[in-house]
């Protein structure tokens, strides 16, 4: 072998050798940023879990918190329908009555709604013709002993049942409808009280 193919020789052997170095540099290079890569990717996969999972716990309480209000409002409607139901029957009753228990009961109404005023006192069509024989007696007695006097008008009005009494042209609707309505929310109170405690 010549000198020249000595050296030739050599160069490509270190060459060979540099090139060796330069690619297991690489390879190893290329195998850091594929780990740091790799490991950069579990870190983003775990922050997406965590705020996947967080997302999802705060979606379900949404829901969960949806649910129990329209659980509250059935309830809360169940009940007033249950409550407007007995009224209504209430009322209803009311109507039934008949005779002298009719009678009675507005005897009683007449005690507590009429005034110390002269005035009048108008009923529906069906009481005034089923009105006992002196009931105008027990009307002017009750408005006697509040200190006025009443005067019992045959001009029917258009109301269920109860009366109307006029004062100096002002009227205070004492039908039962009218005073059952007036009195709802103190009603409601007990007949909640009675069914829903």
């Amino acid at each position: 072998m010549t000198g020249l193919d000595k050296i030739i020789s050599q160069i490509l052997e270190d060459a060979g050798k540099e090139a060796q170095e330069i690619s297991e540099k690489a390879k190893s290079e290329a195998e850091a940023v594929l780990a740091e890569a790799k490991a950069g990717c579990k870190k983003i996969a775990a922050e997406n879990d965590e705020k996947l999972a967080g997302e999802a716990t705060s979606y379900m309480e949404r829901i969960k918190s949806s649910a129990e209000l329209k659980k509250r409002q059935a309830v809360l409607l169940a009940k007033q329908q249950v409550i407007t139901e007995m009224l209504e029957q209430a009322y209803e009753a009311l109507l039934k009555k008949e005779g002298e228990e009719y009678f009675a009961l507005i005897g009683k109404m007449l005690d507590k709604y009429v005034l110390p005023k002269t005035g009048e006192i108008y009923f529906s069509e069906k009481d005034l013709d089923r009105m006992p024989q002196g009931f105008e007696a027990v009307i002017e007695k009750a408005a006697v002993s509040k200190g006025g006097s009443l005067t019992l008008v045959k001009e029917p009005k258009n109301i269920d049942g109860g009366f109307i009494l006029v004062y100096g042209g002002i009227e205070e609707n004492c039908s039962f409808r009218a005073l059952l309505a007036a009195r709802r929310d103190e009603l409601s109170d007990k007949v909640h009280a009675m069914l829903f405690s």
